[in-house]
């Protein structure tokens, strides 16, 4: 609501408490001389070293993040548990199954690892037994010179398989700095947590298999590995083991 009346001029609504200017109106005095174009430039001059100095004591965009204690000494991935959901799955595989990838860079240290569950399912008949396939992926990336929050902020739309416009995403709270949790209609869930400059991910893929000593497979399409949300309580709790571990 207005308060006051209001005058419509050339320029809108002007409130009676403003004062207009009058451009009509002569000067009452002569104006002053005009300052020598070598005090502007003594300014400018004055003003750039003061930038200058304010960048030297206040570098832009050189911040290193805060690493939270967060390292990677050597290849964590044989040493990586994941209990929660060796408990909710089955037990992970002692296999020559882990598998890992590692980059040490001053700018980057990386690594991968990838674990392998199998789960029994229910048997089809006599002769076929089928089983579910989980392949547990762990990706850990420690940004040692730049923050690397607002691409894991972009990055929320974003799978392995590109650009997903249904993918559901869900935040997870008290998780690091920011978490939130990817699920997919296809049987694919993927948990994403930033701290500081840590980035970490634990991804489930799951797929159906079928193993007979005899023909062919039965005509339906086996267990559905679809759902991954019994786990995601699960990834959660591997997901902080793993943050503690990599802190020690």
């Amino acid at each position: 609501m207005i308060s006051e009346p209001e005058m419509v001029g050339e320029f809108g609504a002007v409130g009676m408490g403003e004062v207009v200017g009058d451009f009509d109106r002569k000067p009452t005095r002569e104006p002053r001389p005009r300052r020598p174009w070598w005090w502007a430039l003594s300014g400018a001059v004055v003003a750039s070293a003061v930038w200058a100095g304010a960048l030297y004591l206040y570098p832009v965009g050189d911040r290193k993040p805060d690493m939270h204690g967060y390292r990677l000494n050597g290849d964590p991935c044989p040493t990586v548990r994941l209990k929660a959901l060796g408990a909710a799955i089955a037990p992970k595989e002692a296999t020559p199954g882990i598998e890992s990838e590692l980059l040490s860079d001053p700018a980057l240290d990386r690594v991968k690892c990838l674990f392998s569950f199998r789960s029994p399912a229910a048997k089809k008949s006599i002769r076929s037994r089928w089983h579910i396939e989980y392949s547990v992926g762990i990706t850990v990336a420690l940004h040692k010179r730049s923050d690397p929050a607002a691409e894991f902020e972009a990055m929320r739309g974003l799978t392995d398989s590109g650009v997903d416009a249904d993918v559901k995403v869900e935040e997870v709270p008290n998780l690091g700095d920011s978490a939130y949790a990817l699920t997919q209609d296809d049987g694919n869930a993927e948990l994403r947590v930033l701290e500081g400059g840590a980035v970490l991910s634990l991804s489930l893929p799951a797929y159906t298999q079928y193993n007979s000593d005899r023909g062919e497979p039965p005509s339906d399409d086996g267990p559905d590995a679809s759902d991954l949300s019994p786990y995601q309580s699960a990834m959660i709790s591997d997901m902080r083991d793993l943050m503690k571990s990599l802190k020690r």
